[in-house]
């Protein structure tokens, strides 16, 4: 665990708050007027997902949170919880509050393999690719002068997500989607 001034508490790292890890999810370093120097951040627990605004100054520090990283097989969501199991052992089974995924799982099939970060050695959230390729199951057919709306219509994939895509993409075209903004970046040709 490495101690990090007020300075190098940045967007993506994990810190130790109040005994909890927490992810600075922003960070913003101002002075105010004649004042020493804060940074301003956001935080979300990583155990409940509570967003808290701290702001640090300059004589203050935080540790970093000593996290490890594992492989683990997605298997289901059943409306409560979402279900993993660690890569290479379908023992050791454990789950997520689905609320606390949601925003990740919807983008993930059966047996997708992700990356779940560990506090103390228990599953903490889970991190997927910023780019997943996806079936399109369901897409209404392009009405030709349809261009109003953009030149585009709301698709639902194979997981359930809905996600805007082109007019050309029909059922059954695999696109690929980025999991951060939750949008179309194109067709992918099939094999």
């Amino acid at each position: 665990m490495s101690v990090l001034a007020y300075n190098e508490i940045l967007p993506k790292k994990i810190i130790d708050y109040s005994g909890a890890p927490y992810e600075v999810l922003s960070a913003h370093i101002f002075r105010m007027q004649k004042r020493k120097p804060v940074n301003q951040t956001k935080l979300r627990n990583m155990v409940t997902g509570q967003v808290l605004e701290i702001s640090f100054h300059a004589n203050e520090t935080a540790d970093e949170a000593d996290t490890d990283r594992m492989s683990a097989v997605y298997l289901y969501s059943n409306g409560k919880e979402s279900w993993f199991s660690e890569e290479g052992n379908p023992k050791n089974r454990f789950s997520f509050p689905f609320e606390n995924v949601r925003d990740q799982v919807q983008w993930l099939t059966q047996n997708t393999v992700v990356e779940v970060l560990t506090y103390e050695e228990k599953p903490m959230t889970i991190k997927i690719p910023i780019k997943v390729e996806l079936e399109v199951k369901d897409a209404p057919p392009a009405v030709k002068g349809n261009t109003v709306s953009g030149g585009t219509k709301l698709a639902e994939l194979v997981t359930g997500a809905k996600v805007n895509v082109p007019l050309f993409i029909n059922p059954g075209d695999v696109i690929r989607i980025n999991t951060d903004s939750g949008e179309y970046t194109e067709r992918v040709e099939k094999a």
